[in-house]
């Protein structure tokens, strides 16, 4: 397996080493990761499918839809 140590900082007075595998494709990994950007983009898929199916169906706006406008 892989390691890398890799510097966080945990406040401003201290900082930490911490090792990171890089193999383990499920281990949690803060900041901006390929696994997170993944996710992101799904849900704001979902999210735009849902506005688009919500307009088509009801025949009104997705502002109007909530009573927001």
């Amino acid at each position: 397996m892989q390691y890398i140590g890799v510097l966080l900082m945990t406040g401003f007075k201290k900082s930490t080493l911490a090792v990171l595998d890089l193999d383990d494709r499920n281990a949690v990994r803060p900041g901006f990761t390929p696994q997170s950007e993944n996710w992101n983009g799904r849900l704001a898929m979902i999210g735009f499918l849902s506005v688009v199916l919500i307009e088509v169906f009801s025949g009104q706006g997705f502002l109007h839809f909530w009573g927001l406008l």
